[in-house]
């Protein structure tokens, strides 16, 4: 919505924003967690926010994809692949869950 003060023609903008967008990290975590310790492939003992898909939980490439799509389900979200390349910790999906306004 574009607008002009009658007195000053400066053009001014009017934005609006849901309240609430964001689900809380504590949520976003326990919920994570779950969804890879639910991998067959994951000892649930090494799940930490700081556990790397790969070097700590021992996933492959297509393992990895899997836990990251199984988050996509959980969540109601599309992670886009270039964003995927970038989530390799337990950390980072829950960085990019907790920054994804339509995460439900």
């Amino acid at each position: 919505l574009l607008r002009t003060s009658a007195r000053t023609m400066v053009p001014t903008t009017q934005r609006w924003f849901a309240a609430q967008a964001f689900l809380p990290v504590e949520e976003v975590t326990e919920r994570v967690f779950t969804v890879i310790k639910a991998n067959e492939k994951v000892d649930p003992s090494k799940v930490t926010e700081s556990a790397h898909y790969v070097n700590d939980l021992g996933l492959d490439s297509l393992d990895h994809v899997e836990v990251l799509m199984a988050v996509e389900e959980e969540f109601a979200i599309e992670i886009p692949d270039a964003e995927a390349e970038k989530i390799l910790t337990c950390q980072d999906t829950i960085t990019f869950i907790t920054s994804h306004p339509q995460a439900k």
